[in-house]
């Protein structure tokens, strides 16, 4: 039995830099480049990297947000870029996109309830007699008042426009969600109760994630397997156990090591990265961390490394493990 709900095999996005009066392509922005995971049914991936990194346009290339350049993405089986626009249409209800800022994605002149319920009528899930009942269980459902259904966008703080998205998202039944860095905006005490709330839907609704951050700490607490996306590629993949208790790559151990510890009587040795997260227009040659890695050697500079098996539930592209 297949239990495989996402599969993405070297996916690539690239973006066109053009040039001059006639817009002629003088280069690329290599944005993704050459990604394959897959994500189990009730599984939570997370996905994480420094701004940069190319994780969004992940996120948006494997939901045909925007087109892909070259590879392959499944859906239950069923490939995403083969299908019409009436087809995505469908497959768009299964598979949600929470985005990071909130408030950009409501309509500030549409009540909150209206929005909720207009894609529960667009997409036939309700009729006009039970669509404010619907609206008012998926309210509730993320941990709102549903007298709120009546009231606009800005009169929310911040934590509450976040639940109202996800209500949105919920209002559809999906099965999958995309949530890019959604509490990144958000007070570290919201932040806990955003993430309570994904879990808490994720146990009652069967949900899988794509769980997009550039804080571990944030996707720990969730996810059970765990990406490092640096400059356009993965370069490292395992369960959270592993991940956190025997990292591999040398950026990976850097950002772990950039998690604080509330507890003062320990201390943790920072790791600190040189330099800037290259372009990705011109990445480097060979390993593309090896400009900021310090233990880099001609290898590195010289030859692409591929993601490889240390166990069966971890993965790692690095010449050093």
């Amino acid at each position: 039995m297949n239990n495989k709900l996402l599969e993405v095999t070297d996916l690539k996005k690239y973006f066109p830099v053009t040039q001059g009066f006639l817009d002629k392509t003088k280069s690329y922005v290599k944005a993704v480049d050459g990604i394959s995971f897959h994500i189990n049914k009730g599984e939570a991936f997370g996905l994480v990297g420094e701004s940069g990194s190319g994780k969004t346009t992940l996120g948006q290339t494997i939901l045909r947000m925007t087109d892909k350049t070259s590879g392959e993405v499944n859906f239950n089986d069923i490939d995403v870029y083969s299908l019409s626009k009436r087809d995505l249409r469908k497959i768009r209800i299964k598979a949600q996109y929470i985005f990071q800022d909130p408030y950009s994605s409501l309509n500030p002149r549409m009540e909150i309830g209206t929005a909720i319920g207009e894609a529960l009528l667009q997409h036939n899930l309700a009729t006009k007699n039970n669509v404010k009942d619907k609206v008012k269980y998926f309210l509730e459902l993320c941990g709102l008042n549903a007298t709120y259904a009546n009231r606009f966008p800005h009169e929310f703080s911040g934590g509450q426009r976040q639940r109202i998205v996800i209500a949105r998202a919920m209002a559809l039944n999906p099965d999958f969600i995309v949530a890019d860095e959604p509490v990144s905006a958000l007070d570290v005490s919201i932040q806990a109760q955003i993430i309570n709330l994904f879990s808490d839907l994720r146990q009652k609704k069967k949900l899988s994630y794509l769980f997009i951050s550039h804080d571990l700490s944030v996707v720990e607490h969730l996810c059970d397997r765990i990406a490092i996306m640096y400059l356009g590629v993965i370069v490292e993949l395992a369960s959270r156990e592993e991940l956190f208790s025997y990292p591999k790559h040398p950026y990976t151990k850097a950002l772990i090591s950039a998690i604080p510890i509330p507890d003062p009587t320990i201390k943790r040795n920072r790791i600190l990265l040189k330099g800037n997260i290259p372009s990705p227009t011109d990445p480097p040659s060979g390993c593309r961390f090896h400009t900021r890695c310090p233990y880099a050697n001609h290898i590195c500079r010289e030859t692409t490394p591929k993601l490889k098996y240390l166990s069966p539930t971890h993965q790692v592209a690095c010449h050093l493990t």
